[in-house]
């Protein structure tokens, strides 16, 4: 995940921009560079690998602006390089950027029609471009920035240099986060208060959509519309800014905001966004005759969700097991089988003795896992990564979206390894998966509908989930995240399976939670609503706004936004998380630390 700083200063900030650029380490990078203003003109410094590179690179060109950005960069829209690394430049203007601009190839298209020269393959050249032509205009720093903000989709976060602009530094934030520091006569941005914690604790957190200009002596914040705005400044104690919880009650309600962030940069790992191809390192999916998935919990039920995906788009036959239970059963595989174990940590205890009772047997291992120096990354045969950083919430949020969407990346690579979709189909495939990031951002900042629902979820004892399709194993996980953190009891079922024991549950009492976007399933769940509602049942229905002009009547409806069903998991995945996190803190629970949990469960 990209690491953003930039820093409006009284002395040289090279060093400051480095030394800040070490503390996103943690983020992941594969290149670096700086850029800042001297006598007036942009310079800059980059280099691929690690800081060290850069380092070595400013002992031999020093850069002496007293005004710059930085940036750490996990490559997106073109391979590791030099040329792709940030700032990227164009004309007066110098960008770093962290997230994915959804709609570059048609802005890149349109700029190349009007003459401009591109330098790299990035993205991101595209938002300097704008902004220098915006600028050519006629038009002043700030409304130039904001014109080409409002061009962009997509989720990012931007720190932006204006040649002859030697006090000032612009950012943006839609979907990915950004925080301004407040210093003696100097200015920051960054990615996160860690970033800035050896300048400064006094932070800002800017809100979604947010753009700021800071100079030496105030920061200026607008609002997504361009109107001024004040923002709350906080103290932030310098021990704590690792895990810092920002402007966030709770690290659960801070890591359900991280999920579009998280999801992108675990994307990046498998798309290409500018050939429209999807990989899988490390398996050629074609040579494969059967997926044994192997998980715990939240890990099983994304398993469940690319059950769906590898055998529809695929036609690989797939199994879903919960490690505690598979070996037990000496499960018949045989070589020929990957076994792919799914895990956070790397360190659950059942899914690596499953792991390791397939390796014993000559099967092939894979592990997906947010930990690559984990205990499962190390032993298994090939691993799949995702990136959705620290998880400090015992119940998982951004790690089961990031899970769900490395495996919706894998199943769209194995479909055109297998021979099920052609090049054409590939690419459409990788265009809708790289959406999910701005409609989860959407969808989290679309939650008032919530607030009433968890209201009455609050008071109830028994809570049923129900879920068709792929909103099945999300019922089951919304289900999972009600009983973890707030303690009422809940269970999820597939919608058909209501007439076959569940309805006998259902009363005034027990509310029961749908979830159902308008696909060719919603006319077959809307019968089960039907049914629950003439027995005197509450029903609360998660859809998208189609889906609410369809719903029966009496319906409590939360709306999430319309998305193509492949993305729907990923997207509907948040307001089953929201729903859960409002309803332990109006029932009071530790939130963040459930009783009788923990957060990676290494015994059996």
């Amino acid at each position: 995940m990209c690491g953003i700083i930039g820093i409006v200063g009284v002395t040289p900030v090279s060093g400051r921009l480095v030394d800040s650029l070490r503390r996103l380490e943690y983020r992941g990078y594969d290149s670096a560079g700086i850029a800042g203003l001297v006598g007036g003109r942009i310079e800059r410094r980059r280099a691929e690998g690690k800081l060290r590179n850069l380092e070595t690179l400013l002992i031999e060109d020093p850069l002496t602006a007293t005004t710059g950005i930085g940036h750490t960069r996990w490559a997106t829209h073109g391979a590791p390089s030099v040329r792709n690394a940030h700032p990227q430049v164009a004309g007066r203007v110098a960008v770093v950027h962290n997230g994915i601009i959804e709609n570059f190839a048609a802005l890149k298209a349109q700029l190349i029609g009007q003459g401009r020269r591109f330098e790299s393959d990035t993205d991101t050249e595209v938002v300097a471009h704008l902004i220098d032509r915006e600028l050519e205009r006629g038009l002043e720093p700030l409304p130039a920035f904001k014109a080409a903000l409002d061009q962009l989709s997509g989720a990012y976060a931007l720190a932006v240099l204006i040649q002859g602009e030697d006090s000032q530094v612009m950012g943006a934030r839609r979907g990915s986060p950004l925080v301004v520091g407040e210093g003696q006569g100097e200015m920051f941005i960054g990615t996160d208060a860690l970033g800035l914690g050896p300048f400064t604790n006094r932070i800002i957190h800017l809100d979604d959509g947010d753009f700021v200009a800071i100079d030496h002596q105030r920061a200026r914040i607008f609002d997504r519309a361009g109107v001024s705005v004040n923002r709350a400044m906080r103290v932030v104690p310098a021990a704590s800014a690792l895990v810092e919880k920002g402007n966030y009650r709770h690290f659960m309600e801070k890591e359900i905001h991280d999920q579009p962030d998280a999801c992108q940069h675990t994307l990046s790992a498998y798309i290409d966004p500018i050939t429209s191809t999807v990989s899988s390192p490390g398996v050629d999916f074609s040579a494969i005759d059967r997926l044994q998935i192997v998980a715990c919990g939240t890990a099983s039920y994304a398993g469940m969700i690319a059950r769906y995906l590898f055998e529809s788009l695929a036609g690989l036959p797939t199994d879903v097991e919960i490690a505690s239970e598979f070996r037990y059963r000496e499960p018949a595989l045989r070589p020929g089988a990957l076994a792919l174990a799914i895990s956070q940590s790397g360190e659950t205890a059942d899914t690596l003795a499953a792991l390791r009772w397939c390796k014993d047997r000559g099967i092939m291992t894979a592990a997906l896992v947010n930990s690559p120096e984990s205990t499962m990354a190390r032993e298994v045969d090939v691993v799949f990564p995702t990136h959705a950083g620290p998880e400090i919430g015992v119940a998982s949020t951004k790690a089961f979206t990031s899970q769900v969407a490395a495996l919706t990346a894998l199943a769209i690579a194995a479909a055109r390894q297998r021979g099920r979709i052609d090049a054409a189909e590939e690419a459409r495939l990788a265009g809708v998966l790289l959406e999910a990031p701005r409609l989860i951002a959407e969808a989290i900042l679309d939650d008032g509908w919530i607030l009433p629902v968890a209201q009455e979820i609050a008071k109830a004892r028994d809570v049923l989930y129900l879920g068709r399709g792929a909103m099945f194993p999300l019922a089951l996980e919304g289900a999972l995240k009600l009983k973890e953190i707030s303690y009422i009891h809940a269970e999820g079922y597939a919608a058909g399976e209501l007439k076959h024991g569940p309805i006998a549950l259902v009363d005034e009492a027990t509310p029961i939670i749908v979830i159902a976007p308008s696909d060719a399933l919603f006319d077959k769940t809307s019968s089960n609503m039907s049914e629950v509602i003439a027995r005197g049942g509450r029903v609360v229905l998660i859809t998208d706004n189609q889906g609410a002009g369809h719903a029966p009547e009496g319906v409590n409806v939360v709306i999430a936004p319309a998305c193509d069903p492949l993305i729907a998991p990923l997207v509907f995945a948040v307001p089953i998380q929201v729903i859960a996190y409002q309803v332990a803190v109006l029932k009071g629970a530790d939130v963040d630390q459930p009783r009788n949990l923990a957060k990676s469960v290494t015994v059996e």
